[in-house]
């Protein structure tokens, strides 16, 4: 059974919420992020990518880096733009987007649960992008980017979001992308020890998005019991910054895959190899978004075509009857003989919150193909964890993205 706790969270001083919510690290390039503190010296971005702060000949990975997110942290606080909570409290984070809401609630995970798979993942980690996390996390002292985690749904969860959605939330913003976010605190000893109790008894939790961040996170505590070896359990290096969603409130979008030729093939060789598996239905110059699963998009020399995925290639299997693997068992390896997406420079990906339009644009610039995708379904995405086996890569694209900076969880 998982165990959530609440934490006292550093969070932004009253009125600065707006100018240090920021976007997760990963999602900029160093260029980007540069851009982004440019304009707004007090985004988290200035933390969390403290490269930022140096010219580009200083490697975005050399000890300074970290050094500097540390010592800006410190300052930070010092200088008032962060306050601390005076006790464990749970958090409520509602996003909106395109007039869908969700809400999740701020707590801490146990690094136990996710090494026992009371916190189920569904992608596999790089070691190298785990260790510039590690670093930063160690060098901080403080977990700065929540992993976002999803649950299913429980009533008597639902009930206490809704209760404490009544009251006056303390932070209420609208991003620069249109995102609305609230923050309410959940501070009363009741309804605390309610939080506790119901997770108590949900067997499982899932990573929906950041499994670097929580691979890193968890690596950080176990290096922190190493060096003290007498650790009770109860210390905060035990527990790492998360927020959990309902899955009924989640909404998971397409992962698109353009690629760079058509593996020598001439158009009217490479339709009839996709046939093989595939009915292929000519739509015109329209975008054509897929309507149901074992439905793809396809573009290609200007027409969009309906790919549907014959009765023989399906699958009840969790992982291979996903349209991603669908797509990649029988179109993509043995057709355009892309064997390992992972590495392939051929392959690249676009996510959903992108459009249509950038598949198009990419067709006419760098790539010769592209396939828009039906979404993966966070059902799916529990199927494939609970069977404790691994999705493809770039399977699920969620949005929108929580923001960095808001809770902070010291170790």
């Amino acid at each position: 059974m998982a165990e959530i706790r609440p934490f006292s969270a550093y969070r932004p001083a009253p009125g600065l919420e707006a100018k240090i919510a920021a976007l997760p690290y990963d999602v900029y390039n160093r260029q980007e992020a540069c851009e982004v503190v440019r304009e707004n010296p007090e985004s988290f971005l200035a933390i969390d990518r403290a490269e930022t702060g140096f010219g580009p000949e200083v490697d975005t990975y050399a000890p300074e880096v970290y050094e500097r997110a540390a010592k800006l942290l410190r300052d930070r606080i010092a200088e008032g733009k962060f306050i601390r909570e005076e006790k464990p409290c749970y958090y409520i984070y509602q996003q909106t987007m395109d007039g869908r809401s969700q809400t999740g609630i701020v707590a801490c995970a146990s690094i136990d649960d996710y090494c026992n798979s009371v916190i189920k993942k569904h992608e596999n980690t790089r070691a190298d992008k785990e260790q510039d996390r590690i670093r930063h996390v160690d060098t901080c002292n403080m977990q700065t980017g929540p992993i976002f985690l999803a649950y299913r749904a429980s009533g008597v969860l639902k009930k206490i979001i809704a209760d404490a959605k009544i009251e006056e939330p303390v932070y209420d913003f609208t991003s620069e992308d249109g995102i609305g976010h609230k923050v309410w605190i959940i501070g009363d000893d009741k309804r605390i020890s309610d939080i506790y109790e119901e997770f108590s008894h949900i067997p499982a939790v899932y990573i929906a998005d950041g499994h670097h961040r929580c691979a890193s996170a968890v690596k950080v505590g176990l290096k922190r019991r190493e060096e003290n070896p007498g650790y009770t359990g109860e210390e905060e290096f035990n527990y790492f910054l998360s927020v959990l969603f309902p899955d009924e409130e989640l909404h998971i979008m397409d992962y698109n895959r353009v690629v760079r030729d058509l593996n020598g093939y001439h158009i009217e060789d490479f339709l009839t190899e996709v046939a093989r598996s595939f009915q292929v239905e000519k739509k015109g110059p329209e975008p054509f978004r897929p309507g149901r699963k074992g439905e793809f998009g396809m573009y290609l020399e200007g027409q969009w075509y309906c790919l549907r995925a014959k009765v023989e290639i399906l699958s009840q299997d969790a992982v291979d009857g996903l349209d991603v693997s669908l797509l990649q068992k029988h179109l993509l390896e043995p057709v355009l003989g892309i064997q390992d997406p992972k590495t392939d420079k051929r392959i690249d990906f676009v996510g959903g919150i992108r459009g249509l339009e950038e598949l198009e644009r990419r067709v006419h610039t760098d790539m010769k193909v592209a396939f828009s995708m039906y979404p993966t379904s966070i059902g799916e995405l529990f199927a494939v964890a609970d069977a404790g086996r691994l999705m493809p890569p770039k399977s699920t694209w969620f949005e929108p993205k929580l923001r960095s900076g808001l809770f902070l969880h010291t170790l």
